[in-house]
């Protein structure tokens, strides 16, 4: 089965522990589902924050989803001046008959104003 990356964002209101959790694990449900995968479909995933995040990992958010035996990680996102704040960022990497032209991106809340540029944007607005 092909392996594909799928690219998502969300941004946060505020840095607080229980909304982060929340946007994220929104995040990753709507990835999921709109590229009708699973959590055994899930090779790995990289979650990014921008540097004015620190209330919790990201990642720690899809392990509360059950994810206990996918590789998740975090980092932090460049500081660059002028970038949206409270972002936070995935990466995943799935196996999935999609073709590349047919994976779903998922931009939530502010973030969707990210990557205008894609077609397969579902964006959630605020």
């Amino acid at each position: 089965m092909p392996i594909r990356a799928v690219r998502g964002a969300t941004q946060l209101d505020v840095d607080e522990r229980e909304h982060l959790l929340d946007r994220v694990a929104e995040l990753v449900k709507e990835v999921l589902h709109s590229n009708e995968l699973d959590t055994e479909d899930l090779i790995s995933a990289i979650f990014t924050a921008t540097p004015d995040i620190h209330s919790e990992f990201p990642a720690y958010a899809a392990r509360l989803m059950g994810m206990s035996d996918v590789p998740l990680i975090c980092a932090q996102e460049l500081d660059i001046a002028g970038a949206m704040p409270l972002v936070i960022r995935l990466m995943a990497h799935v196996d999935t008959e999609l073709p590349r032209d047919q994976i779903t991106h998922v931009y939530l809340h502010g973030a969707a104003a990210l990557r205008r540029d894609l077609t397969h944007v579902h964006a959630v607005p605020d």
